[in-house]
């Protein structure tokens, strides 16, 4: 088979990593991808949102199946444009149409939909600058902290928690009228805050039937123990203790069926991936977010964990037969460290030389933010730049390969966090 792998990330990388495994895989193409992936397969230089592009190349190259890693190109609705072109319609697609990428591209309509659907989630309500005056009043008298979202993407940075009256005022306003975050803060969806511990659950589609993958536990602050910046996530942990079969079996019930069925209800095209954020609330799932792709990086420890061709199951999801389709899993546990630049998430400097991701031998070195310089050199090109994998009988285990991998890479101002799992360990260990 002959696959297209859209995207640049510690995501497509990862998926490239997985897909080269299968003896089902006769060539691989990343568009653009990263100095990680031309080590799996063929860079191709094709931004992810050139639709027309990427339709000529599928078609040029006899493309069997194209696995789309970022939300961007499907909340501008690729899998629309395949649809609508009778040579592309026929190739297989890894991910939602542009309606059912809504759940992530549209927090209110995410909002509504969990509502119709009955998916527990945070009690909420939506404002834009023509009810400005409302929304401040509503904030005023809001419990605190106060939860306010960008309503469209904004790079996984559209979440602030306001921790008083008067930052979340000055908050709301720079969203509405100073759009803070561009157009995706032109509506702005104000949440009540959940106390609890939070999780990620991801669960593939054909539209039918579903499968639930290995969960995991992300770490989204710049700052240890939690603190700092939201940024795209500097490390996630697969398996996380807390979700035992109890806790799982609530979310199939209250949260993984209902989407699904809902979305085949209001007659949504969804064929991929639904990455569902969570808050365990003594032992209740609430939905925080649903994501319509994988995470990153929770797909570094995810994928690694499971044993099973890939391959299999991506194509059982665009041709309908998922729930024929079994998977198993490895025992291990699965840690990743994400390395990034001096500055991240605020601005940093490129075109650093990386030293050292030839010498790790105890993990998985997955590239994010990389370009291949002059004589095979490896540089940085983005905020989040590496993450990397261990593996180990024990949490404890995987992180320590983790880590000894993460101390053996070097570039000028790398920073990572060394706290990444630690809260994990005090759960096991209670």
């Amino acid at each position: 088979m002959r696959i297209l792998v859209l995207g640049s990330g510690g995501r497509e990388h990862a998926f490239s990593w997985k897909i080269a495994q299968s003896p089902r895989c006769e060539a691989l193409f990343i568009a653009p991808g990263n100095a990680g992936t031309a080590a799996v397969g063929t860079n191709v230089n094709l931004a992810v949102n050139d639709f027309e592009g990427i339709g000529s190349f599928v078609k040029q190259e006899n493309i069997d199946l194209v696995v789309v890693g970022p939300e961007d190109p499907l909340v501008n609705g690729i899998s629309n444009y395949f649809k609508a072109d009778p040579q592309l319609a026929e190739i297989g697609l890894v991910g939602p149409s542009k309606e059912g990428a809504q759940l992530e591209g549209s927090k209110d309509f995410s909002k509504q939909f969990m509502e119709r659907h009955q998916v527990p989630t945070a009690r909420s309500r939506t404002f834009t600058k023509a009810t400005l005056e409302e929304g401040l009043n509503y904030v005023s008298s809001h419990p605190l902290p106060v939860v306010l979202k960008a309503d469209g993407l904004a790079a996984g940075k559209g979440v602030i928690i306001a921790e008083s009256h008067e930052q979340a005022r000055e908050t709301l306003k720079e969203m509405l009228v100073d759009a803070k975050f561009g157009e995706a803060s032109s509506r702005v969806v104000i949440e009540q805050y959940l106390d609890g511990i939070e999780l990620s659950v991801f669960v593939l589609t054909d539209g039918e039937n579903y499968k639930i993958l290995p969960e995991a536990k992300d770490y989204k602050r710049i700052g240890e123990g939690d603190t700092g910046l939201n940024t795209g996530g500097m490390g996630a942990v697969t398996p996380v203790p807390f979700a035992n079969a109890s806790f799982l079996q609530k979310v199939e019930d209250r949260v993984v069926k209902p989407t699904v069925n809902g979305l085949k209800s209001e007659g949504i095209d969804y064929k991929g991936f639904i990455f569902i954020g969570l808050m365990n609330v003594n032992g209740d799932p609430y939905v925080i977010e649903y994501n319509v792709r994988m995470g990153d990086p929770e797909t570094q420890v995810v994928l690694p964990k499971i044993k099973s061709d890939l391959l299999d199951l991506l194509l059982a999801t665009t041709d309908g037969t998922l729930g024929q389709t079994e998977y198993t899993t490895h025992d291990e546990a699965f840690t990743t460290v994400v390395m990034v630049s001096g500055g991240y998430p605020g601005s940093y400097p490129k075109g650093y030389a990386i030293r050292g991701i030839d010498e790790v031998n105890e993990a998985t070195v997955f590239h994010a933010g990389t370009k291949s310089g002059d004589d095979k050199a490896v540089l940085t090109s983005g905020g989040r730049v590496l993450a990397v994998t261990g593996k180990g009988d024990s949490v404890e285990k995987a992180l320590e390969n983790a880590y000894n991998g993460v101390s053996k890479i070097s570039w000028q101002d790398e920073y990572h966090r060394r706290d990444i799992g630690q809260d994990i360990l005090k759960l096991i260990n209670q």
